[in-house]
């Protein structure tokens, strides 16, 4: 295959799409508070919970280009993002946009066939795309506003999976704002380990203007801010919707520094998170904290009913 064709295919980040399993929990809580749904009904959801994930995936490959094409200036100070095809391969301005417009125009119609409620996320992911990626706002340069914009993407994939199940308005505020927190600790880290690995301070303003105003001590500060924010939210959800699920939240903790650690490796793989699969200690984590969840799902505890009480606040 032509390298020029390779360039555009690589630039639209088809490897990202395993991100897509962030729609995944909304899907599942939708399912939990509709409650009572049957086989059958299960079996209905499956065309929109493929159509919608690929709708979303598509939206994220428009953003995947619209973002390595005014990345390009700045790539060449990476160690390693200097070699993307926009830099390497030659690739030409009208067939880059071309392809951004016809991933959104694609995505944008599967999601208004699936539903409006889906078409309005799909929307706002693609506008989140632009505000971080293109000037004026341009937020991805904006300390701090960088993270917390870039990880609202996480949140709105929770909502969208949400919409593929039901038509409820809105999902619990508690579980969206939990969800946006902990992407935005995996946004910090992924910063973190960055920095870290760009080694120097100039370097990595050049490459990521909003390095020249971060440091590893920030970084890692706001991380553990955005995580401590992430466990207050969900244990709001958690006491109010299914208190037995309290019992997986040290798990959850466990997990939150797990990933820290990891950012620590050299070459680590919290900065591409489409790698995060090859980590086996991880996966094998994630999956014996998904059997947990699942067990706790099942089961009532009447015990826990002790953090209801309000006997020890009432005058």
């Amino acid at each position: 295959m032509n390298k020029t064709i390779k360039g555009y295919i690589k630039i639209a980040r088809f490897d990202h799409w395993i991100k897509q399993a962030f729609i995944f929990p909304g899907i599942v809580f939708a399912l939990f508070m509709e409650r009572n749904i049957s086989l059958s009904g299960l079996l209905f959801y499956i065309r929109p919970i493929i159509l919608g994930t690929i709708s979303t995936s598509l939206i994220a490959s428009a953003n995947y280009v619209i973002n390595e094409w005014l990345d390009a200036e700045f790539d060449k100070y990476h160690p390693v993002k200097k070699n993307r095809p926009l830099l390497t391969a030659g690739l030409k301005t009208p067939y880059i946009l071309l392809e951004y417009f016809l991933f959104l125009l694609i995505g944008l119609i599967l999601a208004w066939y699936i539903s409006k409620s889906v078409f309005c996320m799909e929307l706002w992911l693609a506008v989140m795309g632009i505000i971080y990626n293109v000037k004026p706002v341009r937020s991805k340069d904006i300390p701090y506003i960088d993270v917390l914009s870039e990880s609202l993407n996480n949140a709105i994939r929770l909502l969208i999976g949400w919409f593929l199940i039901t038509s409820k308005p809105l999902p619990p505020m508690s579980i969206v704002l939990g969800y946006w927190m902990g992407g935005a600790f995996l946004m910090a880290i992924k910063r973190f380990a960055e920095y870290r690995m760009i080694g120097d301070k100039k370097t990595a303003a050049l490459y990521r203007k909003s390095f020249a105003l971060y440091s590893e001590k920030t970084l890692l500060i706001s991380s553990f801010f955005y995580a401590l924010l992430s466990i207050f939210f969900c244990g709001i959800f958690l006491i109010k919707y299914k208190i037995e699920l309290l019992l997986s939240i040290p798990f959850i903790c466990g997990l939150f520094a797990l990933y820290l650690n990891m950012a620590y490796k050299p070459d680590s793989a919290v900065q591409k998170p489409e790698k995060l699969f090859h980590e086996r200690g991880l996966m094998l984590y994630l999956v014996l904290l998904f059997i947990l969840v699942v067990i706790l799902l099942s089961v009532k505890l009447p015990f826990l009913n002790i953090f209801l009480n309000r006997t020890l606040i009432e005058f």
